[in-house]
């Protein structure tokens, strides 16, 4: 038995605190709830505290999936939202999400719709997340749409890291070669410069250069610190900024080595993917092109779904301003014209979705192949440069001696 700490009111609104000894929180909550009594907070008394370190504690999209999937589960088993909450409360490791699980389950209790609780919480619960939760309560079919929540947020997850694997392997060996670089410009060069003293001639243009970033990599570094950290905060800002996140965004679509290509594809993937579960989930369709506009990640996209916002308005298609969006190909507009005129918009989409899937994970592979020669020819480049211009003084000094 352990003793809690509880905070709660009546249905008067009056407030009343104590202490209860019980097994759980659970049991504490019925017995607060058999008193009459509107639970507003449990707490262990004996809880120690914990050095929480937010990067660490962070809420990953596979907490958030596994927390979805299991209150589908619950729910679908006559279990209340409420109770339901409870057992997610107590069960979560996450302290993050457990503080937020807490809040929610806070405002179910204070009569507030599931969907409700959740649009408090914009940073952990998606518009697409709360969208379909209240498009299933409203139809009576929250466990589907859990569980379709579950689906989408897997799917995301995939995506990503299957961008992110493909990035791991040319982030490092640019990592390396950077190393490399800062160590032999910083150490190495400056014993060659003290040799070429002594010998004294001139340098080679080459030489110079090298020797310019090591005077300038060692006795201005704290500058070159400030620059870099102040170019990174304006590039920041300006992304961030309605202009520069539009022109980051076409700019994103136009890099070579097939790396626009698959930004575009993971667009149109997220994008295909996040309105069909809208429109699957019973979402209004106006609704379901907002949401999946905001959604987008991509200010081309974005611009383009505004454009549909409007035909759909004036009574018109999806499809009709797709054609006229670049970043969306004929055979996405064909497959979404299709599909509104079956009545299966949500089944084309799933498919079109699918097939960019499958085009993002073959075009990695291809990407990281194609890398992998240019991120030698990188490291090597970098390396020879150094070594052609310390030695090349060298070998001018042997031809003088002969």
């Amino acid at each position: 038995m352990a003793t809690y700490v509880f905070k709660a009111m009546d249905l008067t609104g009056a407030k009343a605190t104590g202490e209860v000894e019980a097994e759980s929180k659970q049991k504490v909550a019925d017995q607060l709830k058999s008193r009459g009594l509107i639970v507003l907070d449990i707490k262990d008394k004996s809880g120690s505290k914990e050095l929480e370190i937010p990067f660490l504690n962070r809420i990953k999209a596979t907490d958030l999936t596994i927390m979805t999937r299991q209150l589908s589960t619950m729910v679908s088993s006559g279990m209340t939202i409420l109770r339901a909450l409870y057992v997610l409360e107590s069960q979560t490791e996450n302290k993050k999400l457990q503080a937020i699980l807490v809040a929610i389950r806070k405002d179910v209790e204070a009569g507030l719709p599931l969907s409700d609780a959740f649009e408090q919480h914009p940073k952990v619960f998606s518009p697409l997340f709360v969208a379909m939760t209240r498009a299933g309560e409203t139809g009576g079919m929250l466990e589907q749409s859990l569980i379709r929540i579950a689906d989408q947020l897997e799917a995301e997850d995939r995506l990503r890291r299957q961008v992110k694997s493909a990035m791991v392997y040319p982030s490092v060996v640019i990592s390396f070669a950077l190393i490399v670089l800062l160590a032999l410009v910083a150490f190495i060069v400056p014993v060659f410069v003290g040799v070429f003293k002594e010998f004294g001639g001139s340098l080679p243009t080459i030489t110079k250069v090298t020797v310019a970033m090591s005077h300038i990599l060692t006795g201005y570094w704290y500058l070159m610190l400030a620059g870099v950290v102040a170019v990174v905060y304006a590039f920041r800002k300006w992304k961030s900024s309605t202009t520069g996140r539009a022109q980051w965004d076409r700019f994103r679509l136009r890099i070579p080595f097939k790396i626009g290509d698959i930004v575009q594809k993971i667009a149109l993937a997220r994008w295909s993917r996040t309105l069909s579960a809208l429109v699957k989930a019973g979402v209004p369709l106006l609704a379901a092109l907002d949401i999946t506009a905001k959604t987008a990640g991509n200010k081309v996209v974005e611009d383009a779904m505004a454009a549909v916002i409007e035909s759909v308005k004036r009574g018109g298609t999806i499809a009709a301003p797709l054609k006229d969006a670049p970043v969306f190909p004929g055979m996405v507009t064909h497959m979404v014209g299709v599909g509104e005129e079956t009545g299966a918009l949500d089944q084309m989409l799933t498919k079109i979705a699918d097939f960019y899937e499958d085009q993002v994970e073959a075009a990695v592979k291809a990407l990281t192949s194609i890398l992998e020669p240019v991120m030698i020819v990188l490291v090597g480049g970098v390396v020879g440069f150094i070594v052609i211009s310390m030695y090349m003084p060298l070998f001018k000094v042997y031809d003088q001696i002969k």
